[in-house]
């Protein structure tokens, strides 16, 4: 077995890596820094967007409940993250940890696997930007942007020149360093739940509970079907793992972000799900701004500006951090040599990977620039999904196979806990259409390929392995 998936990096050397000179990332991080990254990369275009389509067409009211069921599946794997990110404080996330556990093979598969999950994350939610800012355009001055330049080719466009030109300067941000990262942060979370707080408020004075009956109009399958899509906005926390070496304290602040954020998200995902459902029959929710199309039906306009700004700056942000993520993990297997380790340096003033935050830009703008949304949103969901499978299934291993090094977070019940998460996981992704699955599996088969022809090889430990005889 061990053969098969090749040579294992211990907790010890993981830790170790991060010393190296020339590899070194910059501890910026507070505990409120990490707390408030986690909400930002959550609340995005998801809670903006795929609320009301999925109340429209799948799940009528009871898409409140798909929240629940999905927000239960994050909190299993979330303590499990919490888990790993406190004893294994390095840049990578579930990569570094299952290197650390099953072995070089999964952890370039579960790595290869979280490039898919930030880019295509990053490169969806841009594209969510581009059509908030040309419906808030649209909403206060009257201006519709030619769709020559608002959409990809698929989707009856030349280039979505906006959702490029976004990438670019989040790219450019990135390089500058993650302190400024995080201020920039702050202040876009501050202005997120402000609008979030609007929605609840305000549209909790003109809930109809007539609006919510039938409950679920499509039956408990549908509230199934919603809660793997729904699944989408959720997606994020697992990045505060990433950020690990540039946190002052990880073993304290990782679990204080990561559980901390989403108990936050999840309670304003319910409330904001039930409010606009008890405003508009659940039939006229199918639009692309469902949120604030709401409060525009109702004569609520400076809402719905408010909620066309909030919703930009929400997806701007999530952009910027799912790219922070892309970068870190791709350090991590640049760092490890299972991709090429000459780009893993980090710029000599600002202490970031920036080299690999460019080519991260590179890709996510052409991707934003060119695919269609529709083609990305699933391949994110299941993409996730799989490396929190990965992770629940460290946290056993390690507790097996290293039962006394210090934990400063341990995952409750973790022998009933990670198998739920591993179940959980699993179902939310049999929902899923089966197109998604192929184009997954054409991506691990790439993936698969390349550690074959390359990673195999050139690795740091498999090296140091084969020069000790080991």
């Amino acid at each position: 077995m061990p053969s098969l998936l090749g040579p294992r990096k211990t907790v010890d050397e993981a830790i170790a890596t991060t010393d190296e000179e020339g590899f070194k990332l910059k501890r910026d991080l507070s505990a409120f820094d990490v707390l408030v990254l986690g909400i930002g990369v959550i609340i995005g275009a998801g809670i903006f967007v795929v609320t009301g389509q999925e109340a429209a067409n799948t799940a009528g009211p009871g898409v409140a409940i798909s929240f629940v069921l999905a927000g239960v599946v994050c909190a299993l794997a979330a303590l499990c993250y919490a888990e790993l990110a406190a004893m294994v404080p390095v840049a990578g996330s579930a990569y570094t940890y299952s290197y650390a556990t099953v072995g070089q093979l999964i952890a370039f598969v579960i790595g290869w696997d979280l490039f898919l999950e930030f880019t295509i994350g990053a490169s969806a939610v841009a594209v969510g930007f581009a059509g908030y800012l040309n419906s808030l355009l649209d909403q206060l001055f009257g201006v519709t942007l030619p769709e020559s330049i608002t959409s990809p080719p698929g989707d009856g466009g030349t280039v979505n020149v906006f959702a490029i030109l976004l990438v670019l300067v989040v790219g450019m941000l990135l390089v500058r360093g993650v302190r400024v990262t995080a201020k920039a942060n702050i202040a876009m979370v501050v202005l997120i739940i402000a609008v979030l707080l609007t929605v609840i408020v305000v549209g909790g004075t003109q809930v109809d509970t007539g609006n919510w009956s039938p409950f679920a109009p499509f039956g408990f399958g549908g509230i199934e079907a919603a809660a793997a899509v729904v699944f989408f906005a959720y997606i994020g926390f697992d990045i505060v793992a990433t950020t690990a070496e540039e946190t002052r304290s990880p073993q304290r602040d990782l679990p204080i972000g990561i559980l901390g954020s989403l108990a936050v998200v999840t309670v304003l995902y319910v409330l904001v799900s039930l409010v606009i459902t008890g405003m508009v029959p659940y039939r006229e929710l199918g639009t692309e701004a469902p949120v604030a199309d709401v409060f525009t039906k109702l004569d609520f306009d400076w809402v719905a500006a408010f909620v066309y700004a909030g919703a930009l700056v929400a997806t701007a942000n999530t952009v910027l951090i799912l790219m922070l993520g892309q970068s870190r993990v791709t350090f991590a297997m640049c760092r490890d040599a299972l991709l090429p380790r000459g780009l893993a340096t980090t710029h000599p003033r600002h202490g970031t990977p920036h080299r690999i935050t460019y080519i991260v830009m590179v890709v996510v703008a052409l991707l934003a620039g060119f695919v269609p949304l529709s083609t990305l949103v699933n391949l994110v969901s299941i993409g996730t999904l799989f490396a929190f499978a990965l992770v629940a299934v460290a946290v056993l291993y390690l507790r097996r196979t290293d039962p006394g090094r210090e934990r400063t977070f341990r995952t409750p019940a973790a022998m009933v806990v990670a198998p739920l998460a591993i179940l959980g996981t699993i179902y939310l992704a049999s929902k899923l259409d089966g197109g998604t699955w192929v184009r997954f599996l054409v991506w691990m088969a790439i993936g698969l390929l390349i550690y074959v022809v390359y990673s195999r090889r050139a690795s740091v430990v498999g090296q140091r392995r084969a020069a000790s005889g080991g």
